[in-house]
């Protein structure tokens, strides 16, 4: 590579830096054309995405059929606001109620404001409906939890770096062990004014924690038990991602039957965001039945940009493109393809102790302090083999590459990854 070359990505790199907030730790590669499961630098080289926008990019970077809906009702109306109505909003809305199997959807824009949007609605249900006194409503989360960056959100975070000099924090929210039943009962028990349990299905930035196959389950009997809103957040888990077309959807692989059928776990407020949207627009959604999604009246929560017309456009054309091209079973298919072939390699490694997870979603825990660089160094080392991905929490590697992979590609990657880690193994 020329001197001329490098200084693309360098310069791009430093007007970032110069210009932009220092609020992400890139890997350092500029990318610049995306094409399903492909990434092209500004320098021309080809990568394989394993991180797919965070899970947003489920369907394929520029998947034809989403861009297409983006461009065409952009010609036509983009934005209205609320203040009026439009003629794509009532049709979204039905299309992705009757999708998920939900009475109303109430649309945003951002992960973050979706999970902001739930909060919200499980408190006035706590008010209006459980009986709750207010002011008084507590929500339950979980220790690792993840579900945004906004002020009331890092409230109920333990993570330092999320929280560190972000004071006061938005009281109302109880703290308990990820994936312990016994905790989360002892919650409820000691508190009647718990409103809602707040849960990832998976705890993806924790390092993709899959809890037991039990848990949801029995969460939501405990929910049930204590008048307690059980509140999904799938923003990065649902849309195919784990095999299914949403995590909670208990046993259903989508090898045989749609993948949109009642799941074994239905939440009373689903989360969903990224993967919605294929990653071509922000797109989220909280969706609740009228017994609780009804405490919302006018004026009490908005979004000038929830639900306009290239939003609905955009999402209706995603969530089609799932079911069109079965992406819940490859995933299902290709994801325990791709833990066999990891493990056949972790058996003999002294560099990896472990892959896990479900589907599309996995990750591998780098045999390191979380303290050490070894895992971002390992993916600079892929980034070189044509391969990105990034760690998380230090020692863990997340791999989600988009879901219209097939296994030609995946059994590639498997090797570029193997090998890399190869470059790694202590001797």
């Amino acid at each position: 590579m020329s001197v001329v070359e490098k200084s693309l990505s360098q310069a791009a790199i430093e007007l970032e830096n110069q210009y932009g907030a220092h609020n992400y730790h890139p890997l350092p590669v500029v990318l610049t054309k995306g094409e399903g499961v492909f990434v092209w630098d500004v320098e021309g080289k080809r990568y394989y995405d394993f991180l797919s926008a965070y899970s947003a990019v489920n369907q394929g970077h520029c998947h034809p059929k989403i861009v297409n809906a983006l461009i065409e009702q952009s010609k036509k109306l983009t934005l209205t606001s609320r203040a009026f109505h439009n003629d794509m909003l009532g049709k979204y809305e039905k299309f992705v109620a009757e999708f998920f199997h939900f009475d109303k959807v109430l649309p945003m824009n951002t992960g973050a404001e979706a999970v902001e949007t739930a909060v919200k609605i499980c408190r006035r249900w706590a008010y209006k409906v459980k009986g709750v006194s207010e002011n008084e409503a507590q929500i339950v989360v979980c220790n690792n939890n993840f579900h945004g960056r906004t002020t009331t959100i890092i409230s109920f975070s333990n993570d330092p770096v999320a929280r560190e000099n972000f004071g006061p924090y938005t009281h109302g929210f109880i703290k308990v062990e990820y994936d312990h039943l016994e905790a989360l009962e002892n919650a409820f028990k000691s508190n009647p004014n718990v409103a809602g349990f707040l849960v990832e299905p998976i705890q993806g930035e924790a390092g993709v924690y899959v809890p037991s196959n039990d848990y949801l389950i029995r969460a939501k009997q405990l929910c049930e038990k204590y008048n307690v809103l059980f509140i999904a957040d799938e923003v990065q888990t649902g849309i195919a991602r784990t095999g299914r077309l949403l995590a909670t959807c208990g046993n259903c692989t989508c090898k045989n039957k749609n993948c949109s059928g009642t799941p074994d776990v239905k939440p009373d407020i689903l989360i969903l965001g990224k993967a919605i949207s294929g990653g071509a627009y922000p797109v989220s959604a909280v969706l609740a039945n009228d017994a609780i999604m009804n405490v919302i009246t006018p004026g009490s929560h908005g979004s000038t940009f929830g639900g306009n017309p290239v939003a609905a456009a955009v999402a209706m054309a995603a969530l089609e493109v799932i079911n069109e091209e079965r992406l819940a079973e490859n995933a299902y298919v290709l994801g325990k393809l791709f833990r066999s072939e990891l493990n056949k390699y972790i058996a003999n490694s002294s560099i990896v102790k472990l892959v896990r997870g479900k589907g599309l979603l996995n990750a591998i825990v780098i045999n390191d302090s979380e303290d050490n660089d070894t895992a971002w160094n390992i993916c600079l080392r892929l980034r070189d083999n044509g391969l990105l991905a990034k760690p998380t929490h230090g020692n863990i590697i997340r791999f989600a590459p988009p879901l219209v992979m097939t296994e030609t590609q995946l059994m590639e990657c498997v090797a570029i990854i193997t090998n890399t880690l190869a470059e790694f193994e202590i001797h």
